[in-house]
């Protein structure tokens, strides 16, 4: 026999907020309210599952979301075509059939690039490649605007933009890496000067990418005012951005904490020697 019903139950799970003042005054003085804690960031309901946040593996969130159009795959292991992008995507915890499947992408004695994968590698495997990286996001405070001198890239301008990052060392850009998104650059006297566009794409959310500006026009305020219309483009689809760079590239972090991004947490960038 099922007990007598007695309407929903209010969810435990949920904070209840603070009683509202009452709408008549007192009569009696009131009483000395103890000290209180500094307020806390919320707490999530539990959902009864443990569902990882898109951003813990950008890579394997974007291959396997939006951008599972790119995706080549073996058993759970996920990559971008090598003209796209170095990233891939390995489930949080892989076991030895995912390490196989990433040693056979590689071959015997090829190089396997980890970003963001946290998991330690394999007996046998050669760490090549090591350093911290920081994963920094809007968080609402992002003065995203679009920019009258920005133009549109395309692949007519992959030649030029392969040759500006060859000269800014930003990070992987390939000869296929603007098909992840949009590139916006600026040029001056019909040369590209600077440009910025989008990476990773988990649910959700668009990476701001290869920030970058020629040398000789540095201190102009171009890389900022492209991340802000790249943002600007994020922000229009109804995404959110985030970005990533080194944790020793203070002067980037500065520049985006400046902006408006926050840092969400560190994030390694590996690779690694597959054996034999």
């Amino acid at each position: 026999m099922r007990a007598p019903t007695r309407g929903p139950a209010r969810a435990q799970s949920q904070p209840q907020a603070p009683n509202r003042p009452s709408a008549q005054a007192s009569t009696q003085p009131p009483a000395q309210a103890p000290p209180q804690a500094l307020p806390q960031p919320p707490t999530p309901a539990p959902t009864g599952f443990n569902v990882p946040h898109p951003l813990d593996n950008p890579g394997h969130a974007s291959l396997t979301g939006p951008h599972a159009r790119f995706a080549e795959r073996r058993g759970r292991v996920v990559r971008y075509p090598h003209d796209v992008s170095p990233w891939l995507g390995i489930p949080a915890e892989p076991d030895a059939a995912d390490w196989a499947d990433l040693a056979a992408f590689a071959g015997p004695g090829g190089q396997v690039p980890l970003p963001g994968v946290t998991a330690d590698v394999p007996d046998g495997w050669e760490l090549t490649f090591d350093i911290t990286g920081v994963q920094l996001v809007d968080d609402g405070g992002l003065a995203a605007a679009p920019d009258a001198e920005a133009v549109r890239l395309g692949p007519g301008d992959v030649p030029e933009m392969l040759a500006l990052v060859a000269r800014t060392e930003p990070g992987p850009f390939r000869e296929r890496t603007i098909e992840l998104g949009t590139y916006l650059g600026i040029r001056h006297e019909g040369a590209l000067i600077a440009m910025a566009g989008e990476r990773l794409h988990p649910p959700g959310w668009t990476e701001i990418s290869a920030v970058c500006t020629d040398p000789a026009y540095r201190g102009r305020g171009l890389a900022s005012r492209l991340v802000l219309a790249v943002a600007y483009g994020i922000r229009e689809r109804g995404e959110t951005p985030f970005l990533h760079t080194a944790a020793r590239n203070t002067g980037a972090i500065r520049l985006y904490e400046s902006l408006g991004f926050r840092l969400r947490r560190h994030i390694p960038f590996r690779a690694a020697r597959v054996p034999g």
